[in-house]
């Protein structure tokens, strides 16, 4: 994916097993199946049942455990996470898990998502005389579990997860249990599944199939799940629920061979593909896809349409992280070494090109361009889904509106902004037809604030300039992308 380079980026992606002798090292390919969803840092903590161990570091999961750190790591439990910064920035102390200890026991936290209430329950925390060891929203949580006075473990959780608001999928894992919850709108996915006896819980059911556990089921919102070595059990620490799964998991984050809700990714991207061709057929000669996300919408467009498909541009998979902490030559020169045309498809051709998302618009315009110095006769741009024009607080990082093009330009002003022949994106029904929704209950099931401005929970003022504040200080850092 493009994620680096177009300023589109899910927060994290965590993984958790209960009941295995080498937690450790399934946690370690669970999280490499989920790295697509957080290159910034990586962590595990085990449990053997009486103590809590971790192991984490700045890098992918190949970098931070490249050098024997699992074999530290033995225990029957564990609980890993990959990170992309979105709330609370960078640096060592923000990797995740977060591990604490007290006289009363160790906890440890991975939290997907971002917390919308974030800032003022720090504050009132501290003002309570908490004292915060790092800026991620994610050990509010911990601080309001310590705090809720409650006897069980259980209803220490249940008690902090009424208080906090946003979106979150949490791993959080004792001495002796292993437990999951899911906010009241599941934004992020979250599944359950069985490997020879063992629980496991992952972002996404891809990391199962790496490991060769079994799918069971979702967890669903407003849901804690309890693992512990006498099974499994649910409860709820609420019934106020309103399922609302970001839509950009379908349309961006998820890997093509996870299913989100049952539905499976590469299928719904395919007939996101397919509905762009009937919404903006066009006449041309060739259809190609932005690799990776873009490559199953682009095969449901090319279907769809009667128009080849091929491999117009192709991605060079060794640049590894060079766009996480690049230097300022290297971002100019990002797309570039990103992507290469195939001038012997595109040369002579009109080219439909098809992408997910549009954010600044600046990557479109160089692929646009790239296409063209390759010998594109046209390109006709094709996008997947609706135009983004509110930012998410929900753990995309798209935390500002000057930072969306599509906030302040029409369709034909991106147009030319980007110098395609042409340009169309898919409707907001045409989405939901696509992925398989409801185009008329109010409650589709997905979250589309992105496109419509209108959020499904209340969006507090302080993170409003959180993210205000910290685009500011990437733009400050960065060319725009």
């Amino acid at each position: 994916m493009l994620a680096e380079i177009k300023g589109l980026n899910e927060e994290c992606g965590v993984f958790g097993v209960w009941g295995h002798p080498d937690a450790a090292h399934l946690t370690y390919y669970g999280l490499h199946s989920l790295q697509h969803r957080g290159q910034e840092g990586a962590g595990i903590v085990v449990t053997d049942g009486e103590t809590l161990k971790i192991s984490k570091g700045l890098g992918l999961v190949t970098e931070v455990f490249g050098m024997g750190e699992l074999k530290n790591l033995t225990g029957k439990g564990a609980i890993g996470h990959v990170r992309y910064s979105t709330a609370g920035g960078g640096g060592f102390e923000n990797v995740q898990p977060l591990l604490f200890n007290s006289q009363t026991g160790s906890l440890a936290l991975a939290h997907n998502g971002n917390l919308t209430n974030a800032i003022a329950l720090r504050r009132q925390l501290e003002c309570q005389g908490s004292i915060f060891q790092t800026t991620s929203d994610t050990e509010v949580l911990a601080h309001l579990i310590r705090r809720s006075g409650f006897y069980t473990i259980e209803e220490q959780v249940k008690n902090a997860l009424s208080m906090v608001k946003g979106a979150y999928a949490y791993l959080i894992m004792t001495e002796n249990k292993l437990m999951a919850a899911l906010d009241p709108n599941g934004f992020r996915p979250l599944s359950i599944g069985r490997l020879d006896g063992a629980y496991v819980l992952a972002s996404e059911t891809c990391a199962f199939d790496v490991i060769g556990a079994d799918y069971v089921r979702d967890v669903l919102p407003g849901e804690l799940i309890i693992i512990d070595d006498t099974g499994l059990r649910s409860e709820r620490f609420t019934m106020n629920v309103n399922r609302t799964i970001c839509s950009m998991e379908y349309i961006y984050f998820a890997r093509p061979d996870s299913n989100v809700d049952n539905i499976n990714v590469h299928s719904a991207r395919k007939r996101l593909g397919k509905q762009m061709a009937l919404e903006a057929p066009v006449e041309a000669d060739v259809v190609t896809g932005v690799p990776d996300s873009s490559i199953s919408a682009a095969i449901g467009f090319a279907e769809a349409s009667g128009i080849p498909y091929e491999l117009g541009l192709i991605k060079n998979r060794y640049v590894g992280r060079t766009f996480i902490q690049p230097s300022q030559e290297l971002r100019e020169r990002g797309v570039k070494m990103k992507l290469s045309p195939v001038r012997g498809v595109v040369e002579g051709k009109r080219v439909v090109m098809v992408d997910d998302s549009i954010v600044r618009g600046t990557t479109s315009r160089r692929i646009v361009k790239m296409l063209r110095e390759a010998g594109a006769k046209e390109v006709h741009v094709r996008i997947s889904s609706p135009p983004i024009i509110s930012p998410c607080f929900y753990g995309i990082d798209t935390s500002s509106t000057e930072e969306l093009i599509a906030a302040s330009m029409s369709i034909e002003e991106i147009r030319k902004e980007i110098g395609a022949d042409s340009l169309a994106f898919l409707s907001q029904e045409g989405l939901l037809k696509a992925i398989g929704r409801s185009t008329e209950e109010e409650n589709c099931g997905q979250c589309l604030a992105c496109f419509t401005g209108k959020y499904p929970t209340e969006i507090y003022p302080n993170e409003v300039n959180r993210a205000k504040n910290k685009a500011q200080q990437k733009d400050s850092k960065t060319p725009a992308m």
